[in-house]
């Protein structure tokens, strides 16, 4: 499976050619092709797939986004603990049927 997962754009360049930007998702930075969203500045929220960002996201549904996909498990399933971590920064708590440590964390 493959998500689009919410992100906080941190830094933008290259206004003449195609724009790109270092994108926060928790503890993990990525670098993101703008070409979709070129208008994007620092400090807003994206939707990002495969390094594109695909639209603009307020700041409480990128946050709601990260927290759903903790509950459901597939933050961890998909990409390990740094997308888990920016799901637990969104304020989600872990399912009732995670293993004790995992609700630990």
């Amino acid at each position: 499976m493959c998500l689009a997962i919410p992100g906080q754009v941190v830094e933008t360049w290259g206004h003449d050619a195609t724009r790109m930007a270092k994108v926060n998702f928790g503890s993990v930075q990525k670098t993101v092709c703008l070409e979709f969203v070129p208008d994007l500045e620092v400090g807003d929220y994206t939707v990002v797939h495969v390094g594109f960002a695909l639209q603009r996201l307020d700041e409480q549904s990128a946050l709601d986004t990260l927290a759903l996909f903790r509950e459901l498990g597939d933050l961890e399933q998909e990409f390990g603990d740094a997308w888990d971590q920016a799901a637990r920064q969104a304020g989600a708590q872990p399912p009732s049927d995670a293993a004790p440590d995992e609700a630990a964390r």
